[in-house]
């Protein structure tokens, strides 16, 4: 139900409504979604807030004020909000896995498949999720993903939750700088953090280079233990 993913936010029109998905984009919703309003640096969610409702939209998340016939959630921020919903709605399956996230400009999808080989030797069961690929053993999952390196906090949760039903023990991952800083990985908890190094890089998107190493660090706000090339 709405209310056991809402929580505090769930507005009394809502507390009835089932909840069948989770979309950020319209073209996903199916009837009985619960559709994200995400602005985003091409588009704004919000222009499409009556494609999802007429798609089966059964309850919007916004950030804006929107005149829809279906209940209305505000919250500060949708991209967090998002992730939280992901993490309730797939019944939190980052925690039946422990997380190895790494981060820096260069080198994670090599450190990600060396850490993939360790753990495998020692006869574990490994997910990776990273720019090449992301697979459990040998096998490709079925989960894409529309951003490079980290996917967006829905479908993480989604290929998680792949992860678990094919037995993962642990999942080895690249965690961008954008994903840090938009979110993406809200929600989860890592095992181990690490971090290669810092060059220059992504300066359009996050400015200086001090914003870049900044993003970066809140990977070790996450993470039980840190790991750091120094």
């Amino acid at each position: 139900l709405a209310c056991e993913l809402l929580k505090d936010n769930c507005p009394d029109m809502a507390r009835d409504i089932e909840i069948t998905s989770i979309a950020y984009d319209s073209r996903k919703v199916t009837q009985g979604s619960l559709f994200v309003c995400i602005k985003g640096y091409e588009t704004d969610g919000h222009k499409y807030a009556q494609m999802a409702v007429d798609n089966g939209a059964a309850l919007i998340v916004a950030e804006d004020e929107i005149d829809v016939a279906v209940p209305v959630v505000y919250v500060n921020n949708s991209r967090r909000y998002i992730a939280e919903l992901a993490c309730a709605f797939y019944n939190n399956p980052s925690h039946k896995l422990s997380l190895v996230g790494i981060t820096g400009t260069n080198g994670k999808t090599t450190i990600t498949y060396l850490v993939k080989s360790i753990l495998e030797t020692a006869g574990k069961r490994v997910g990776v999720i990273g720019t090449n690929q992301n697979i459990i053993g040998d096998k490709v999952l079925l989960t894409k993903s529309t951003t490079p390196t980290t996917p967006n906090s829905l479908e993480l949760q989604q290929l998680f939750t792949e992860m678990v039903h094919y037995g993962a023990e642990y999942v080895v991952m690249e965690v961008s700088s954008h994903a840090l800083e938009l979110d993406r990985v809200h929600g989860c908890e890592f095992d181990v953090g690490i971090f290669t190094n810092l060059t220059q890089d992504h300066l359009d998107f996050h400015g200086t280079m001090e914003n870049y190493r900044n993003a970066k660090a809140k990977l070790f706000d996450i993470s039980k233990k840190g790991v750091i090339n120094y």
